[in-house]
C-alpha cells in the first residue's frame, strides 16, 4: 500500500515538474484462432505441419535458422505471429535455434509436457496453437531461460522488410 502511494506521488511530481514520464502499455491481447490443424496443411510444409500440429521434433542441426545472424524477426511459420527477435537469439550448442525470451508477452502459450517422463514446459504460438519447442532454465543471464525452438516452425523476416500480414 505504501509503495503504491509512493509511486502515485512520484508520478504526479514528475508530471507537475514537466519531466518526461513513460507509462508501460500492456501488449494487445492475441486472439486465438478457431481453426483445425488440418486447415494449415496447404499453408506450411509437411515437416512444419508435423512439428506445429503433431508436436514432432526436427533433427538437431537441420535448420538453416541455427546460423541466422542477421537482425530481424522470427515469426510463426503457420499464422505469421511475431514470436522472437534476433536480439534475443543466441548459440546454445543444442542444434536448435534458441532464444532468451519471446518477443512479447502474450505471443507464446505454455503447457506441461510429460512425453519424456521428465516434466518439461512446452510452448506454442498463442494465436494458432502451433507447437514451437520447449523452454528450459539453463539459459544465459539475466533471465536464465533457453527457449529452444524447432526451426521449421519459424520463418525469418530480415530487419527492414515488412512483416507479412497475419494469416489464418
Amino acid at each position: 500500500m505504501q509503495r503504491r502511494r509512493f509511486l502515485q506521488h512520484a508520478l504526479l511530481l514528475g508530471v507537475s515538474a514537466g519531466l518526461p514520464v513513460t507509462l508501460a502499455r500492456a501488449a494487445a491481447p492475441v486472439m486465438r484462432l478457431d481453426v483445425s490443424a488440418d486447415s494449415w496443411r496447404d499453408k506450411v510444409s509437411e515437416a512444419a505441419w508435423q512439428v506445429l500440429f503433431r508436436e514432432a521434433t526436427e533433427r538437431p542441426g537441420s535448420s538453416p535458422l541455427n546460423d541466422e545472424k542477421r537482425d530481424g524477426t522470427f515469426i510463426c511459420a503457420a499464422c505469421y505471429l511475431p514470436l522472437f527477435s534476433s536480439e534475443h537469439k543466441y548459440e546454445s550448442g543444442t542444434g536448435w535455434p534458441s532464444f532468451t525470451r519471446p518477443i512479447e508477452d502474450g505471443h507464446i502459450g505454455t503447457s506441461r509436457d510429460f512425453k519424456l517422463i521428465i516434466p518439461r514446459t512446452e510452448y506454442h504460438c498463442a494465436r494458432c496453437g502451433g507447437h514451437q519447442g520447449h523452454v528450459f532454465n539453463d539459459g544465459p543471464p539475466p533471465r536464465g531461460q533457453r527457449w529452444c525452438n524447432n526451426g521449421v516452425a519459424l520463418s525469418f523476416i530480415v530487419s527492414g522488410d515488412a512483416l507479412p500480414a497475419l494469416r489464418g
